[in-house]
């Protein structure tokens, strides 16, 4: 059997929570090798995409493919030694260390019998290293600050050693410095690694800056996807988000930048469209 190289792929999928459809038919091929942000609304389904896409939730409809199998028929170590998925609030067991956490991310590539290994030991140190969370392994995890904690529950993914990291909201409650530090790491891991990152996130801006492909959700629907500069304008933006923006030039990184209007230029807006 070939290597796995982790291409990840939806085909018109369809996700519920007990009859109540929230995603509707997504078609969606992941960049591999690439770093994409999912984009939308409150509500508009998608961290249920990501379950999805994480094998969290079984399609109603469709079936979500991993390296040309389908997902949900794949024995679920097998899955994790390729996929690993960050949940908005990860809970750590109360009173465990830094360095116990992430040697969990170890386990899909440890049988039943498996002993610690040296390989275990050196995956571990180098996620530890990447992460700048080596100084913090004596520690519990509940006395870190929140930053502090997403980087090592990323530390615990970098462990597991998946060639697919998909992150619900890895910025939420983090003030804007950590989120920076949260999504340069992960920009490095891409870039250092090739590994393939799949990420929700409520910030445009933050999104368009970081990521290589875009994919922006209404309403349970994929509406558009590509790259950032190629997919978010204006109309992008109100038919995502219902919100009258400007879209400019980033002025660091060239990227899009969307400035919500003012009250004045909402009025405007809604004047125009009552004419």
């Amino acid at each position: 059997m070939d290597a796995p190289i982790g291409r990840l792929v939806a085909h018109g999928v369809h996700l519920a929570y007990d009859k109540r459809r929230v995603v509707h038919g997504i078609d969606l091929a992941v960049p591999t090798g690439q770093v994409t942000a999912i984009v939308g609304a409150n509500g508009c389904g998608k961290s249920t995409l990501l379950r999805g896409l994480g094998r969290i939730l079984r399609p109603v409809e469709g079936r979500v493919e991993l390296d040309g199998r389908d997902l949900h028929r794949m024995r679920p170590r097998e899955v994790a030694s390729v996929l690993g998925l960050l949940p908005q609030q990860p809970v750590a067991p109360e009173g465990i260390s830094v360095a116990d956490l992430v040697g969990r991310g170890r386990h899909p590539h440890q049988g039943a019998f498996h002993r610690w290994s040296g390989d275990d030991a050196d995956a571990v140190a180098r996620a530890l290293a990447l992460t700048d969370t080596h100084d913090l392994v004596e520690r519990r995890v509940e006395e870190l600050s929140g930053g502090q904690r997403q980087r090592v529950w990323v530390a615990m993914m970098l462990a597991q050693d998946p060639r697919i990291l998909l992150l619900d909201e890895p910025t939420t409650y983090l003030d804007i410095a950590h989120q920076v530090d949260v999504l340069d790491l992960l920009a490095d891991l891409n870039e250092q690694r090739g590994t393939t990152v799949v990420m929700v996130l409520h910030d445009l801006n933050l999104a368009a800056r970081y990521a290589d492909h875009l994919v922006v959700m209404a309403a349970g629907r994929l509406v558009r996807e590509g790259a950032p500069a190629d997919v978010l304008d204006a109309a992008c933006v109100q038919e995502a988000f219902g919100m009258v923006a400007r879209v400019l030039s980033d002025p660091v990184t060239g990227t899009p930048m969307v400035i919500p209007a003012g009250v004045r230029e909402r009025r405007e807006a809604h004047a125009v469209r009552l004419a």
